[in-house]
């Protein structure tokens, strides 16, 4: 008698559970960036990036303020606000989905060829082939020119030229 009933409740959960899977799937995509955009990340920390450097020195004390991967070879480190690396690794899997990250150091010191990147549990250690200083300014530059040209790129769907902010 109850067994109809039964199998519409389990029915309408399993509904239920479904709807809120697929919901929950579909926020988490669309909070990552797209492919584009950190290929165009990817592109601005480059050009933006230094002549390749020993090592960096983390502040006394304290933690990463800042990272960011690129890919599963290439993340950036804030050690300050101001103040950015770019690190090259070899292929490393847990890169671009760990919650933090770590270093191993000599006196607060991370080297090219002898530290790693530490990521979550279960994951190996990243070696860092080589660090980069991020100049800042440029970095903003960059960002700023990718974002007007794709401005541009929008405004322009017929082919012509964009006329300048105010003009006609």
């Amino acid at each position: 008698m109850g067994t109809r009933a039964n199998r519409a409740v389990m029915s309408s959960a399993c509904l239920l559970l479904t709807g809120c899977v697929l919901a929950g799937l579909l926020a988490a995509c669309a909070s990552m960036p797209s492919a584009q955009d950190m290929q165009q990340r990817q592109a601005a920390y480059g050009a933006a990036a230094g002549a390749p450097v020993h090592s960096f020195r983390m502040v006394a004390g304290e933690s990463v303020y800042s990272w960011e991967p690129l890919d599963d070879t290439q993340l950036v480190v804030y050690t300050r606000p101001t103040r950015a690396f770019l690190l090259d690794t070899w292929p490393c899997s847990g890169l671009t989905v760990t919650n933090s990250i770590g270093f191993t150091s000599f006196a607060g010191e991370v080297s090219v060829g002898f530290d790693k990147i530490l990521t979550t549990r279960g994951y190996l250690p990243c070696a860092i082939r080589q660090i980069r200083p991020v100049d800042m300014a440029r970095f903003r530059l960059e960002k700023e020119a990718r974002r007007h040209v794709e401005v541009m790129a929008r405004d322009n769907k017929d082919g012509t030229p964009a006329s300048p902010v105010g003009g006609n």
